[in-house]
């Protein structure tokens, strides 16, 4: 691979993460939530990136590597009172971003 594509791909990935502070605020670590990996591995449907998440952890545990150190069961809350129209925003954007990472259909010139 290319040190160019390299270079897109990580900026890729930086703008997909995110960092938790720990309580004390001494350590910070780096994480990515799987629903934005995802759309830039170019996953169309979250049962399939599942499926590849599975393996990921089954992987893990076949070479003894301790699974809870790199995938989390987290939950991504909405805030409550979260302004509806922001969240409509918000949504459509991420099904622009699905839709670009997503296989074309071809158009039905067959219109009835």
């Amino acid at each position: 691979m290319d040190q160019n594509r390299i270079s897109q791909l990580q900026s890729v990935f930086d703008e997909i993460s995110h960092f938790i502070t720990s309580d004390d605020d001494r350590e910070q670590a780096g994480v990515w939530f799987a629903r934005e990996l995802m759309v830039a591995l170019g996953y169309a449907r979250w049962e399939n990136f599942r499926v590849a998440i599975g393996r990921a952890v089954e992987s893990c545990k076949t070479q003894n590597i301790n699974v809870d150190d790199h995938f989390r069961e987290v939950t991504k809350m909405v805030e409550i009172g979260e302004d509806i129209k922001k969240l409509e925003r918000r949504v459509a954007a991420e099904e622009k971003q699905i839709e670009k990472a997503s296989p074309k259909l071809p158009k039905n010139n067959n219109k009835q």
